[in-house]
């Protein structure tokens, strides 16, 4: 078959949650098809596998999105898979898979703060129902989701009456901590500071541990969330790196005890991946996402709690070498291999079903 891959989501320069995801997906498809890498900028394939044809279209913030399909049938392909449920599905001729990554701007529905303000409005108001989403992903053949948890709320809430099928998000290969290296007393932080995500009560946490400890801030920070940081711990005890390299983010992760996130709700949470990898443990509070990648590996806390997340640090300081052993074998569990096989498998299963609905509607 001829499949489309939709990375007009992949960031130029960095990825974020959605471009990673494409990358480790389209790195590792198998090669029993002809793929299609669909970009809306040729700088985004700098960032994806050379050598694998790709075509030029609108960007998907683009007015005519719910149109696209006009221009993606002209390429002759047999499907489309996109790393999101918003590419427009109206008037195709090829069998199209959806990306649901997660249900959590349902719950917190502040809008990412880079979108622009007429984004941000219309980002509000799709997510005041649940019929957009049902309307989109009905239109596709197949949907994709990240996680068994997000699966089973796609479920709850009767959303699509198409396949689901789970791709897991994973982390890129990292070497493993050495054995000899130093532990620091350090927990690590990777992620925004979006509300949800509660870094205040990490902040709160690092005096009650004691004068040694810190916690290292990796992504970029603003001036006023900054300040309310670090009015909540000593001075000193955080360390802002304000959008840190893989490299330094690597290098600190591997001294560290713990990674530790105190997040409301999530998605996925590539970070515990990251650092189980690298067989750094992680102190994370206790929602199902969170359970589902970390297992018996991970220790856990009540994330309204700062006294818990100093009690969690604790417990996982007397039971470390186990907990690093745990998390490098828990961490197995999620490759980008495993993940693209997934995806492909729902491809297959979208280009059959699309055949089979158009054979009886012929009849």
């Amino acid at each position: 078959m001829r499949i489309g891959i939709d990375c007009r989501y992949v960031r130029i320069g960095r990825h974020d949650g959605i471009s990673r995801f494409t990358a480790g997906v389209v790195q590792h498809l198998p090669d029993r098809h002809d793929y299609t890498l669909l970009v809306h900028d040729e700088r985004q394939l700098e960032s994806l596998p050379a050598g694998l044809p790709h075509a030029l279209l609108p960007a998907p913030t683009d007015a005519g999105e719910p149109f696209v399909a006009r221009h993606v049938d002209r390429l002759g392909l047999d499907a489309v898979f996109s790393p999101m449920q918003t590419m427009g599905s109206r008037g195709r001729h090829y069998a199209l898979v959806l990306t649901l990554h997660d249900l959590i701007y349902y719950r917190n529905r502040t809008p990412p703060r880079e979108f622009s303000w007429p984004i941000r409005l219309g980002w509000r108001a799709f997510h005041l129902s649940w019929a957009p989403q049902r309307f989109l992903l009905n239109g596709a053949d197949g949907v994709v989701t990240v996680s068994e948890t997000t699966a089973g709320l796609i479920r709850q809430h009767r959303l699509t009456k198409r396949p689901v099928t789970v791709a897991y998000n994973a982390a890129d290969p990292a070497p493993r901590r050495p054995a000899d290296g130093p532990r620091r007393r350090d927990l690590v932080y990777m992620g925004s500071f979006m509300p949800y995500k509660n870094v205040e009560t990490l902040a709160a946490a690092v005096p009650l541990l004691g004068a040694e400890w810190r916690l290292h801030c990796m992504s970029r920070v603003s001036d006023a969330d900054r300040a309310r940081l670090s009015r909540l711990a000593p001075p000193g005890s955080i360390v802002f790196h304000d959008g840190a390299s893989d490299e330094e983010y690597l290098d600190v992760l591997r001294s560290a005890t713990a990674l530790a996130t105190a997040s409301h709700d999530e998605g996925f949470g590539i970070p515990l991946v990251e650092a189980m990898g690298v067989g750094t443990p992680v102190v994370v509070s206790d929602i199902p996402i969170f359970r589902e990648i970390g297992g018996d590996a991970a220790e856990y806390f009540d994330p309204g709690s700062p006294s818990a997340v100093a009690a969690a640090v604790r417990r996982l300081e007397a039971r470390w070498d186990e907990a690093a052993e745990r998390s490098v074998e828990r961490a197995a569990r999620f490759r980008w291999a495993d993940s693209a096989e997934q995806v492909v498998r729902a491809v297959e299963r979208a280009v059959e079903d699309r055949a089979g609905r158009t054979g009886s509607d012929g009849d």
